[in-house]
């Protein structure tokens, strides 16, 4: 074998620890759950580490009963700035678990010795 030759063994092995790694990274992530607030935690969103929606606590204190048109308006902004909040951790979290298994390709095919 030369220097600069694959070894496709090795190689296949190495592909299939790193989809062992990726099925736990992505299990992981579906198991995961991260909170976004809004309205100093006026409203909560919950969503799992793949950006699911699991949960939505609005609190009675978001409440104006002397102006129900408003508050509604309030309310959906809230929600929406949680949920946004809530997603943002989730793809940090996405960035954490599955960011170095992208390294470890090392950037693709193009980067691997004789392709």
């Amino acid at each position: 074998m030369n220097p600069g030759d694959v070894n496709l063994q090795q190689l296949l092995e190495q592909a299939q620890l790193m989809q062992q790694q990726l099925v736990t990274a992505q299990q992981e992530l579906s198991d995961a759950e991260v909170e976004g607030t809004a309205g100093g935690g006026l409203v909560v969103a919950t969503v799992n580490g793949s950006g699911e929606l699991l949960e939505l606590k609005i609190s009675p204190k978001a409440v104006d009963a002397s102006d129900p048109e408003e508050t509604v308006e309030t309310i959906a902004d809230l929600v929406l700035a949680a949920v946004r909040d809530a997603v943002r951790s989730a793809a940090e979290l996405q960035q954490e678990k599955l960011g170095p298994l992208a390294q470890g390709l090392g950037g693709g095919l193009g980067q691997l010795p004789g392709f």
